[in-house]
C-alpha cells in the first residue's frame, strides 16, 4: 500500500484552530487573512453521501471537554453530523462498533492531547488499518489531526523535547507515529511555544526527513501525499536538511549545544504550496502545475519528443535547413 499514491486528503493542523465562540485567538483582530472557521470548514464534506465526521479523543485526558468544544463549534458552523470516539486502551481500538463508524464516516479527526498516549493506544490496531485503507482508496475521505493528533500522523513522532535557547543533544525523544505520511517529522504550536530547536534536533537525527512546524490556527492540506497547501491565519515552517554539510550531531556529548551548517528553511502562509517529494516551495496554485514537471515518470514520456534534463522538460528543436538568402553587409 505504501507504494501507492493516497487518493484521500490529509490535513495537519497546528492546534488552537479557530472554533468560533469557544476560542479567542490573539491573531484574530490583527491578521487581515483571518477567516472564521477556515480550518474546521476543510473537514466538511463537499459531496452528498456519507456526511459524518468522527472525532477521536483518545489523546486527551479530558475527552468530555473536547467533545463540548467541537460540538459547539460545528453547531455554530451549521454542521451537526459529528460523532466522538474515545478509546482508552488497545482492545477498544479493535471494537467492531468503532470500526463500522469509521467505515461510514466521510472524515476522521484525531484531537489534541498527548501524542504518545495516542500512538501507543491506537498504533498497529484495526481502527488505524481501516482509516489507512480508506485514506489510500477513497478520494472523498479525509484524515485530519490537530496538535498531538497532527504530530502522531507521521511515521516518526516527537513525543518529548525541552524548549531551550540552544539546541542541546539528547533533549528530544522520537518514536513511531501512526504512519499516514512518511519522511516527515511534525511539530505543532510551533511559533508560539518556541519549538524550532527541538524540531531541528529531531531532523538532525533523521536527516532524510522534512521537518514541518505548524503554527496555531494553521494547517497543511495534503493531496496525493505530496501537494501541501497552507491554510489558516498563521504560518508553517518547513525545514530541509538535505544540504547540511557540517553538523556535530554524531559526536556531541549529551547536553552539548548542537550546530549545523546550511540548513534550509521555508516559511509558507495561506495560499502557498510545498511539494513534499520534490522539496519545492510554490507560491500559489497558479504555478503548481509548472513546478510538478520534475515529478513526471520518464517511462511515460516519449523520448523522441522531449529530453529529461535536470528535472526539466526541454523540447527538442527541429534542425533548420541552411538559409539560401544572401546576407548584405
Amino acid at each position: 500500500m505504501r507504494n501507492q499514491i493516497p487518493k484521500g486528503k490529509l490535513i495537519l493542523i497546528g492546534g488552537a484552530e479557530d472554533k468560533g465562540k469557544a476560542t479567542v485567538l490573539d491573531i484574530e483582530g490583527k491578521n487581515k487573512q483571518f477567516e472564521e472557521f477556515e480550518i474546521l470548514k476543510t473537514l466538511l464534506p463537499k459531496k452528498r453521501g456519507k456526511r459524518i465526521l468522527e472525532i477521536i479523543t483518545t489523546a486527551s485526558q479530558q475527552p468530555k471537554e473536547v467533545m463540548r468544544t467541537y460540538h459547539s463549534a460545528f453547531k455554530e458552523i451549521g454542521f451537526n453530523q459529528v460523532g466522538f470516539i474515545s478509546m482508552e486502551n488497545n482492545p477498544e481500538a479493535r471494537n467492531p462498533i468503532w470500526i463500522n463508524r469509521i467505515k461510514n464516516a466521510h472524515a476522521v479527526l484525531f484531537a489534541g492531547g498527548d501524542q504518545f498516549r495516542l500512538s501507543t493506544i491506537l498504533g498497529n490496531t484495526d481502527i488505524v488499518d481501516v482509516i489507512m485503507e480508506r485514506y489510500y482508496s477513497d478520494a472523498d475521505f479525509i484524515v485530519a489531526g490537530t496538535s498531538a493528533g497532527a504530530m502522531a500522523a507521521a511515521s516518526l513522532m516527537i513525543y518529548e523535547g525541552q524548549r531551550n535557547e540552544a539546541m542541546l543533544k539528547d533533549t528530544v525523544k522520537v518514536s513511531s507515529g501512526l504512519g499516514f505520511i512518511d519522511h516527515c517529522i511534525i511539530d505543532t504550536h510551533f511559533v508560539k511555544r518556541g519549538r524550532f530547536g527541538r524540531l531541528v534536533e529531531a531532523l538532525l537525527m533523521n536527516p532524510s526527513c522534512i521537518g514541518i512546524g505548524l503554527g496555531e490556527d494553521t494547517a497543511l492540506v495534503i493531496r496525493k501525499g505530496n501537494e501541501a497547501e497552507c491554510k489558516g491565519s498563521g504560518m508553517v515552517v518547513i525545514l530541509d536538511g538535505r544540504d547540511i554539510s557540517e553538523t556535530n550531531i554524531a559526536y556531541a556529548e549529551p547536553g552539548t549545544p548542537l550546530w549545523a551548517e546550511n540548513l534550509r528553511v521555508h516559511m509558507i502562509t495561506k495560499g502557498n504550496y510545498f511539494l513534499l517529494h520534490e522539496r519545492k516551495f510554490v507560491t500559489s496554485k497558479k504555478f503548481l502545475k509548472k513546478e510538478k514537471i520534475g515529478s513526471k515518470k520518464i517511462d511515460k514520456v516519449k523520448p523522441d519528443k522531449i529530453i529529461i534534463e535536470k528535472e526539466q522538460k526541454i523540447k527538442k528543436k527541429k534542425s533548420k535547413k541552411a538559409s539560401t538568402k544572401r546576407v548584405t553587409k
